[in-house]
């Protein structure tokens, strides 16, 4: 029996009975692939998260249209897999939806992607997954699954740098991982449709979804208009004085340069980003890029792809998706994480997530719930 890193350890023949999740995407698709391929028994399952059934790919840049759920299903048919379609749009609703906007509510800026693996696919899924004697579930995640001698299993980065995804499975714990198979871990993009292409898999050269799958246009501010309203507010600069107005908190990020609407130009001419966002009293404060500088942060609801760390250490973090990783100094105290940065990183925002690493292994992710900045000088 061929096989591929990271495939969980099982008594006997080693055949796995793995459940795919099929995103209708080409990732998946050779995922569930490799698996089948390697010897398990493996059975297709696409997710349906939208409440809305008419949603089509045309104008939409997810990955949850009724045209990957029929991509997904032609797929297993070539592959030569059973296949389903399981209707999870309530609890992603209530766990990802909700929570998304609910965070940006409080002046936060939430990863739905990390809160999806966490709450829907290596939670929901893989609990029903467990309870129909499924032995693990497989993605087209890339990051790889490394066995140890002792049984234990970690997670590391994927090979290929630009498209690891590591940072939003960092929410996954050690009972999670046992049961996880993330096939494309040693794998390159290119590698990855040409292996397509040569499957007769229809999905070789479709694109990649992007952005958040829940918003179809792209448009952001407008989702969390729809469902917050409008509520007018001021625009501060760091002394006090107002710039400008808003039409809600919940449209700024911290970071953010473009689109601040503040009708004049600061008085020492310098461009002026999102400091600070409060819901209490519905302002956002702008400020010089040096107002960004973050020298630390403290994290809370920690989860560890293993046994937590014992005592303060040196990692490196990764602080936002897409982000450079920096060297940081960690320690987890009465179940807050305390992380101080060897050098200041810009544009970290509470409600991110930290993700610690050592080396290519994800120790452990955690919600950044505060930043301590830079003070700004006049």
């Amino acid at each position: 029996m061929t096989d591929f890193p990271g495939a969980p350890s099982s008594p006997g023949s080693g055949r796995l009975r793995v459940l795919a999740a099929m995103s209708g995407g080409v990732d998946s698709a050779v995922a569930a692939a490799r698996a089948a391929e390697a010897g398990h028994e493996v059975t297709g399952v696409h997710l349906a998260l939208s409440s809305n059934p008419q949603s089509f790919r045309t104008g939409a840049r997810g990955c949850c249209t009724i045209e990957d759920s029929r991509d997904a299903r032609r797929a297993a048919d070539v592959i030569g897999i059973p296949f389903y379609v399981w209707d999870l749009a309530e609890r992603f609703r209530e766990d990802v939806i909700d929570d998304f906007v609910a965070e940006y509510a409080a002046g936060r800026t939430p990863n739905p992607c990390l809160r999806c693996n966490e709450k829907i696919k290596f939670a929901a899924l893989l609990d029903k997954a467990i309870a129909l004697g499924f032995d693990a579930v497989c993605t087209g995640h890339y990051a790889r699954i490394v066995d140890l001698p002792t049984g234990e299993r970690e997670l590391h980065r994927a090979v290929d740098a630009a498209k690891d995804q590591s940072y939003v499975l960092g929410v996954l714990d050690a009972e999670q991982l046992a049961h996880s198979l993330f096939p494309l871990g040693d794998t390159t993009k290119d590698v990855i449709r040409e292996e397509a292409e040569r499957r007769g898999l229809a999905v070789a050269k479709k694109p990649d979804s992007h952005d958040i799958c829940f918003i179809a246009d792209g448009d952001t501010q407008g989702f969390l208009a729809k469902h917050l309203g409008t509520a007018t507010g001021d625009i501060l600069d760091t002394d006090g004085t107002k710039l400008g107005e808003h039409d809600g908190a919940y449209g700024f990020t911290i970071g953010q340069r473009k689109g601040l609407r503040i009708g004049r130009p600061a008085a020492d001419g310098k461009p002026r980003y999102v400091l600070d966002i409060s819901p209490v009293n519905n302002t956002v404060t702008v400020g010089p890029v040096e107002g960004l500088d973050v020298l630390g942060l403290t994290a809370i609801r920690p989860r560890w792809c293993g046994e937590p760390p014992a005592g303060p250490g040196a990692y490196t973090a990764q602080l936002r998706a897409h982000g450079e990783e920096v060297p940081v100094t960690a320690e987890l105290t009465d179940g807050q994480l305390h992380v101080a940065l060897a050098a200041p990183a810009r544009g970290i925002a509470p409600g991110q997530a930290v993700v610690l690493y050592d080396g290519t292994r994800v120790v452990g992710s955690a919600t950044i719930a505060s930043t301590e900045r830079r003070p700004v000088t006049a």
